[in-house]
């Protein structure tokens, strides 16, 4: 009976999931649910293919998202809201070369790291990007 007891103990531990240690909780940017899927051969996404280019798309997320290529076929993709301000007119990033600033305090963050320079409360709220061939799934 102990080793029955013993096994269903263990049985979460076994088939937990995980989540990259990627930490998504930000009381100022609301959780969007969507999926796109970006064509790097489109003259749109084009620049995808080269290491620290960005592309902003809008109408995703709370305020658009920026995808970034960190490498050859690595991307990261963030919410371009401040990720430490509350939703307004100013809380929209810019792209300034590898980083987004935040209209609201001109916080720089990193498009590689998702890290304000100088450090903040919250990073940038990320989202999941899928590689298959010359197709980008951007989701969350």
């Amino acid at each position: 009976m102990k080793k029955i007891q013993l096994l269903f103990a263990l049985i979460p531990l076994i088939f937990s999931c995980s989540d990259s240690g990627v930490n998504n909780n930000n009381p100022f940017v609301p959780n969007y649910t969507f999926t796109i899927d970006l064509n790097l051969n489109l003259p749109t996404y084009s620049n995808l293919k080269f290491v620290s280019n960005a592309v902003y798309i809008s109408g995703l997320g709370a305020k658009g998202i920026y995808v970034f290529c960190t490498a050859p076929g690595n991307y990261n993709a963030f919410d371009a809201a401040c990720p430490n301000q509350a939703l307004n007119s100013c809380s929209n990033m810019t792209l300034k070369g590898i980083n987004v600033v935040c209209a609201c305090d001109s916080k720089e963050y990193s498009l590689f790291t998702g890290q304000a320079q100088g450090g903040a409360q919250y990073p940038l709220k990320q989202y999941r990007v899928q590689v298959n061939g010359d197709i980008l799934r951007v989701y969350n």
